[in-house]
């Protein structure tokens, strides 16, 4: 009996910890998308007027981004394990190479934002004028508008996919993953808001398994006690 317990209870800590990293992120990357939507104009060819006044909000946008990235690799990594046995080769590959493929272009991004940045604050005339901060806003603005939209749509095709053989999580939440990635993959026009579906709908996934988990965890506890 102990040893039946034991395993239960790991077996439900699991799909909680994936659940609390899916809320970190979401949240984390929510805050740094809207600070830089506020912050930086969505014209990637624009002459940087912003960053002479919001600075500060793009610094701690920027800062953001690790710490979700760190969160989003702990949601892979424990929801992976969580699947176990049950984990198809197909999709576990195409889900593990997509998340890890937008994390690097998330940080690549990011990267490329901070650096205009810290240039901007020593050689703030010389860098508006020049070549390089056009190429470098437009690069940015290409890795996350085309490559990581793209990327992000295939993830959340997969984890849907899996969602559905696996039942980790309500049917409805990976039907609406396939609209929303269908819109990201094909979508023409974007708007700049577009990306913010991602974050959301990782937080509607995350929200439900940890609910869902208290649920089952609350009733293993009323068992047990019986």
């Amino acid at each position: 009996m102990p040893r039946r317990m034991t395993v239960t209870g790991a077996g439900l800590r699991t799909p909680r910890a994936a659940a609390i990293a899916g809320i970190a992120f979401s949240i984390l990357l929510m805050a740094a998308l809207v600070l830089l939507r506020l912050a930086v104009p969505d014209n990637p060819l624009e002459r940087g007027e912003w960053l002479g006044t919001e600075s500060v909000r793009v610094h701690l946008a920027l800062n953001l981004v690790p710490f979700a990235g760190i969160a989003f690799l702990w949601f892979i990594g424990v929801l992976r394990s969580r699947l176990g046995d049950l984990e198809d080769r197909f999709f576990a590959t195409v889900f593990l190479g997509s998340g890890l493929l937008f994390l690097a272009l998330l940080f690549v991004a990011a990267a490329l934002s901070g650096a205009v940045v810290l240039v901007y604050e020593a050689e703030h005339e010389a860098l508006t004028q020049s070549v390089t901060f056009t190429l470098a806003r437009a690069l940015a603005y290409s890795i996350m508008a085309i490559y990581a939209t793209k990327v992000v749509g295939v993830f959340m095709i997969t984890t849907s996919t899996i969602a559905i053989k696996t039942g980790i999580a309500a049917r409805w939440i990976a039907y609406l993953g396939y609209v929303l990635a269908a819109f990201l993959l094909f979508g023409r026009e974007l708007t700049a808001w577009s990306f913010s579906v991602f974050p959301v709908w990782v937080l509607l996934m995350s929200s439900y398994i940890l609910f869902d988990n208290l649920g089952r965890s609350s009733r293993v506890t009323a068992t047990d006690g019986q």
